[in-house]
């Protein structure tokens, strides 16, 4: 069965902001994987990166948040299809901060009518890697050193006078592609014998530690080598391991048919006094021209790019230096020769050890004169995107778009080209490129300011109005304190008024949630409060004619999938009280208890995210009723429990109760503007759709509406992400 990649991420409540950076680092991972110190993004995490079938960006310029959330309905396929969302701060130049630094000098001279591709540049021939393995990928066993090999390069081998006394693992067993591969390294200090080994580690091929044993040596220690095998007197003194246990546990651990990885293995196998007949040197599989070779340091920040050996720490650490030369190992096998010599490490080398020259003259140069030559020498260039990575490891990113991306040349604008035609030629080329940005555009009559105000206002409106209940008829001297707690166990209230326009007296409540709003309608219409059976009912206005629907079709949202709201709880309780009170519920992966973002104090309701929708449809059945330190529980389906939290949670705090309904006097004067921008955003995400459809399972996309800047305020960006083909959760 084919592995397949998967993506979790923990964007819930208020963690759901991600800044560009942090953006920037998911798009470089997820690119490159370990190459080029790409690591793991610090906000999410991508399983099994090398098994990405590709990158897919689609950005939407000019449009933000506000815009995804005024056409929700029409964004049909958006919110079905892309589980995870994420809250982004605009910016000036949104694909300049995409990219990364440097991506303006690269891209200005490639880009060329509608797309722009990055074409390999490394000769290949010439590295004494690709000459010496090919350029095809190839199974662990054409790896394995030969017997010649393990001769010429001072291997320990069975039969031969030199090893007379040297222990043999026993692993005889014909090796094949599958066999297991085990990491191992030692740490030796001076004896009057010799080199002995006084720290040995082995770890499996998942990293796994084995063995990581201190071993006392057989003669007196002449120089323990601290610096390097990190091993002091005191630590030896208890010590009454000896080598012989630790070759017969070796003996032991190892399958008949193991492949040892290490770098220059030999002088560890050498200490250890033993024979193994399987070995791949990462020393000699990461060649350098004449029989030079790549100290492991070095190779796990070019290759793996990880910081080991670190200066900080005493010695080297064997299991790290074990787990990394394995690592080193699966990467080479994995992707195959062609990719690491498309690494061009001779180069990284020699640019590293220029820099390093260059710090230690500058550092033996009086102040003032290193200050003087900083201002002679020209700027240093800023340091490679990640587009410009691509380029060395001869991928070739695809960018499309109908209109200027920016002043810097990323794009050619050509102006005349449709989204139609850009759906068409993205059909054609992103199956080609491993790395693609797409970008749709709504044209710049749609997305003016004056324009973006309306929607700011109308959405804004909508959404207190969504917020607001009204509950009446009472009497006309009701408990107004009884109504207020009654409705409060539906989850924390902004607002309280009492309306008296009517002729017996109704209360208008906002509430800080969309799901207490809907709880109170559900649960309190018709019921008996304050003495009195009353109606509960939101505003009439014509935005909310389509109310019902759009509160279905939040709950239906990917975003909501298993996820519930909790309400009722007492506001001393803490959010350990809660995990300890709810670890009895089957599949909970996640709380989230809401906190008032100006007073950072607990509200009365919480979230719940569960592994599996069932376990969170069982929960409601058992949390209903539920009766919590003397408190009345009540749950429903969740409707914002993500980013959109957030942002309601925002835009409260700065409108407050503007329920002036002034918008409907605006929308009267622009009705074939609103509808022809409906009908353009629906044809939009019909395209996206066609898009996603085309992808290869496996492939991340990530649908950006970067945010908006303008006269009339900034707007918060939206992301959307998912793999195709992913229904897994973090579990995965």
């Amino acid at each position: 069965q084919e592995k397949s990649s998967c993506l979790s991420a923990a964007l819930f409540g208020e963690d759901c902001e991600i800044s560009r950076d942090q953006l920037y680092e998911l798009l470089k991972f997820a690119a490159l994987g370990k190459c080029h110190n790409a690591s793991q993004p610090s906000w999410c995490r991508i399983y099994r990166q090398s098994h990405l079938a590709g990158v897919v960006v689609i950005v939407l310029p000019e449009m933000s948040q506000l815009h995804f959330y005024q056409f929700y309905l029409q964004f049909k396929h958006l919110r079905k299809v892309f589980r995870h969302r994420f809250t982004l701060t605009p910016s000036a130049n949104f694909l300049a901060s995409l990219y990364g630094e440097g991506a303006n000098r690269k891209l200005q001279n490639t880009a060329q009518g509608l797309t722009s591709t990055i074409s390999k540049s490394s000769d290949l021939q010439c590295d004494p890697i690709f000459q010496k393995y090919g350029g095809k990928k190839h199974g662990l066993t054409s790896y394995i050193l030969t017997s010649e090999e393990l001769n010429k390069y001072d291997y320990p081998i069975k039969g031969s006078p030199r090893w007379k006394g040297f222990v043999c693992t026993g692993c005889d067993k014909q090796r094949t592609d599958s066999s297991p591969l085990f990491g191992l390294d030692c740490e030796m200090c001076l004896t009057a014998k010799g080199n002995e080994v006084t720290h040995v580690s082995l770890v499996d091929a998942q990293g796994q530690c084995l063995l990581n044993e201190l071993v006392r040596p057989q003669s007196e220690v002449v120089n323990y080598r601290t610096s390097f095998s990190g091993i002091t007197e005191e630590m030896l003194l208890p010590v009454k391991t000896s080598l012989s246990d630790i070759q017969t546990r070796l003996k032991k651990i190892l399958p008949r048919d193991a492949v040892l990885v290490g770098h220059s293995l030999n002088n560890d196998l050498q200490a250890l006094e033993m024979i193994h007949p399987s070995v791949i040197d990462t020393s000699l599989l990461f060649a350098r021209t004449e029989s030079r070779r790549f100290k492991l340091k070095f190779l796990a920040k070019a290759v793996l790019g990880k910081e080991i050996q670190c200066e900080e720490m005493v010695g080297h650490d064997p299991a790290e230096d074990a787990r990394t030369a394995l690592e080193l190992a699966q990467f080479f096998i994995e992707q195959g020769p062609a990719k690491v010599a498309e690494l061009n490490l001779e180069m990284l080398l020699r640019a590293e050890n220029l820099a390093k020259v260059s710090k230690k003259k500058d550092a033996l140069q009086p102040r003032g004169c290193r200050v003087q030559q900083q201002l002679n020498e020209p700027p240093h260039l800023s340091k490679p995107c990640f587009l410009e990575c691509l380029q060395v490891t001869g991928q070739k990113p695809l960018l499309l778009g109908r209109q200027e991306l920016d002043s810097s040349g990323l794009c050619q604008s050509n102006l005349s080209t449709s989204n139609k035609q850009i759906l068409q030629k993205a059909l054609e080329d992103v199956p080609l490129s491993t790395f693609s940005i797409i970008q749709f555009s709504l044209g710049p009559e749609n997305t003016s300011s004056r324009l973006l105000a309306e929607l700011c206002e109308k959405v804004g409106s909508k959404l207190t109005d969504m917020l607001i209940i009204y509950a009446g008829p009472f009497e006309e001297n009701f408990c107004l304190k009884s109504v207020k707690k009654k409705f409060g166990r539906c989850g924390p209230i902004q607002s309280l008024t009492v309306v008296t326009e009517t002729y017996q007296p109704y209360v208008c409540i906002q509430y800080e949630v969309l799901e207490a709003a809907q709880l109170a309608v559900e649960s309190l219409n018709g019921a008996e409060v304050a003495g009195s059976c009353i109606k509960v009912q939101r505003p009439v206005t014509a935005a909310m004619l389509d109310c019902d629907v759009l509160i279905k079709e939040l709950e239906l949202d990917v975003e909501n999938e298993g996820v519930i709201y909790v309400a009722g709880l007492k506001q001393s309780i803490t959010e350990k009280d809660l995990q300890e009170e709810f670890s009895q519920l089957k599949d909970l992966e996640m709380l989230f208890l809401p906190k008032d973002l100006q007073s950072a104090k607990h509200r009365n309701c919480c979230f719940l995210k569960f592994q599996k929708s069932q376990s969170a449809v069982d929960a409601l059945e058992v949390i209903n009723g539920w009766t919590l330190r003397g408190s009345k529980l009540r749950s429903r389906n969740a409707l914002a429990s993500g980013h959109l939290w957030r942002w309601i949670w925002q835009m409260n705090c700065s409108n407050g109760k503007q329920r002036e309904n002034i918008f409907y006097k605006k929308m009267q004067q622009l009705p074939d503007c609103e509808q022809d921008l409906k009908k353009k955003v629906k044809k939009l995400d019909s395209h996206i759709q066609k898009l996603y459809r085309s992808l290869q399972n496996n492939t991340l996309c990530v649908v950006l509406f970067p945010g908006v800047n303008s006269t009339y305020g900034s707007q918060s960006g939206l992301g959307l992400m998912g793999i195709k083909g992913d229904r897994g959760r973090s579990a995965c």
